[in-house]
């Protein structure tokens, strides 16, 4: 792969709020064919809490703590250090990438620059589509806890009727998706200001959740983390087949640290900041997310109470700290579902922003315009915050299917993340894989991290599609379309879209004209790395 380009080489001068190495990042883009529109504004911080907000840790154990513990007891929780593992591979070859292209969309260009303008186009389509539905997944969060808090906010029905918490949950889902749409169609500063303040207070009662749990442990680590509930008796994998289960728990959370690095050509100095910023949201995440988890375990009342593995943490909660103060906790869980909602709305509009940039979506024109005035793709933001409601309304009446969708959006993100890791390794072993001097390098631990990362992501993506019946068909009459269900889905999606751009889209392909940086000339697609 070719050299860094030189401080101050890209076309267009350094972007306003740069400061003095945005000649260098404009130079980066100019090297992929683009020129800088984006505003450069985000600190570190704001990168940081760009990540950790997408990995949101009271969104995702308050929503699937109750998942672990009814499929692999108490047990369950040692999936989490295993999946931070994994992940820490995966996060440690993005940080070379996001060092050496900070740019929007990072899963897309990344995986075009690495293997090619198909490979590129596909692990896009894959993150974009993935993206969309887990912004109406996490909405739906909003019904798990708010009714919980106050039944004023069951606004359908008393919350009994067959479809009472479905119809509620998109009505709240879909307020909370046009809030969203509206921060992030009003300029990058807003959504980083809402955001940077919802991860504090949502760092804040993580860490005061700890320490209260923990001052109410009842038992010790060798008794909750050893106990299994006996499950897995009776199956041809013991317990290792109900802790794979299980282990999907920790598996939907630990991901999305990748958005630190698709706000790079709004953030001052993303090549030294975007690794760092992914690297400690992940850190941070496995850190206060395993405590929590840990001490919820130690500290519930009764370990073998149903409504562990019905309410969840939820329960633990309410149970242990009382009514007051687990209250308090539920108000901050719904400050951090919000601000997650707004990091994967903000980083699907990066994502689409950057393949209409290269013309790769119907209507590219208007989705990679940047607004003159908001200084942010407008257009992408209100097409998603539809498409995310209209895929929320599928909830109404079908929730088992949308619980299919929404598992399989979480394996077509392992799957995008394949596309980068997968063709970065091949670079690598062709020797065409280097990075700049000076910025973040696994040096000669790059080859096995990397294999370690192409690894896990085979082995969680096959763990993530399985066909079980708990997690694809859990209620309800048993369909064999719904167990197999990721296979099908992502079969159709994959093979769809990727029939429609090799058919329409790759003749069309190239850096639009209005986008292209001045020493690349209009319509010249970016060339793909050797």
């Amino acid at each position: 792969m070719s050299g860094s380009v030189p401080p101050g080489s890209g076309a267009g001068g350094p972007s306003d709020g740069g400061g003095p190495d945005a000649g260098h990042e404009d130079g980066a883009l100019a090297e992929l064919g683009y020129k800088p529109e984006l505003k450069r504004t985000l600190g570190n911080f704001h990168t940081f809490a760009a990540g950790i907000s997408y990995i949101s840790i009271l969104t995702g154990t308050f929503q699937l703590f109750y998942f672990g513990v009814s499929h692999g007891g108490p047990a369950y929780w040692w999936s989490w250090p295993m999946v931070f593992a994994g992940q820490l591979m995966v996060a440690l070859c993005f940080c070379e990438l996001a060092c050496r292209y900070p740019v929007a969309g990072s899963i897309y260009n990344w995986a075009k620059q690495l293997g090619g303008p198909h490979v590129g186009w596909l692990g896009g389509w894959m993150m974009l589509t993935a993206s969309m539905v887990s912004l109406a997944a996490v909405a739906l969060a909003y019904q798990v806890t708010l009714p919980q808090i106050s039944s004023w906010f069951q606004f359908v029905g008393d919350g009994t009727g067959k479809t009472d918490a479905a119809a509620n949950a998109v009505l709240l889902g879909a307020v909370l998706i046009a809030f969203t749409t509206l921060v992030n169609a009003f300029g990058v500063k807003l959504m980083a200001r809402i955001n940077s303040a919802g991860v504090a207070i949502e760092l804040v009662a993580a860490v005061v959740l700890i320490l209260l749990l923990a001052a109410h442990v009842t038992r010790g680590p060798a008794t909750a983390l050893t106990d299994t509930f006996g499950k897995g008796q009776g199956q041809s994998l013991g317990y290792l087949g109900a802790f794979l289960t299980a282990s999907l728990a920790s598996a939907y959370v630990m991901y999305g640290f990748d958005t630190a690095s698709s706000l790079g050509e709004e953030s001052k100095d993303p090549a030294r900041n975007a690794p760092r910023a992914i690297l400690r949201a992940l850190v941070a995440s496995f850190l206060i997310g395993g405590l929590i988890l840990l001490f919820a375990l130690l500290a519930v009342p009764d370990l073998h109470d149903e409504r562990l593995s019905v309410d969840g943490l939820q329960y633990v909660v309410l149970a242990t700290l009382g009514s007051t103060v687990g209250q308090a906790v539920l108000w901050c869980v719904v400050i951090a579902i919000t601000v997650c909602e707004l990091a994967v709305h903000t980083a699907a509009i990066r994502l689409a922003f950057a393949m209409a940039r290269d013309n790769n979506l119907p209507a590219s024109g208007q989705l990679a315009r940047v607004s003159p005035r908001f200084q942010t793709p407008v257009v992408p933001a209100i097409v998603i915050g539809l498409v995310g409601i209209v895929i929320l309304l599928i909830n109404v009446d079908q929730p088992q299917i949308f619980s299919v969708i929404t598992s399989i959006a979480i394996i077509m993100i392992y799957l995008a993340y394949l596309m980068v890791t997968l063709p970065m390794l091949v670079q690598r072993l062709r020797g065409n894989w280097s990075v700049p001097k000076g910025s973040f390098s696994l040096g000669r631990f790059g080859l096995p991290v990397n294999v370690l990362a192409v690894l896990w992501g085979l082995a969680m993506s096959i763990n993530l599609a399985w066909p079980r019946a708990a997690v694809y068909n859990a209620t309800g009459p048993q369909h064999w379309y719904l167990r197999w269900g990721a296979f099908l889905f992502i079969g159709v999606v994959a093979l769809g879209g990727f029939a429609y751009y090799w058919f329409v889209q790759r003749h069309r392909t190239g850096v639009l004209a209005s986008h292209a940086a001045e020493n690349t000339g209009s319509g010249d697609a970016a060339a793909p790395a050797p």
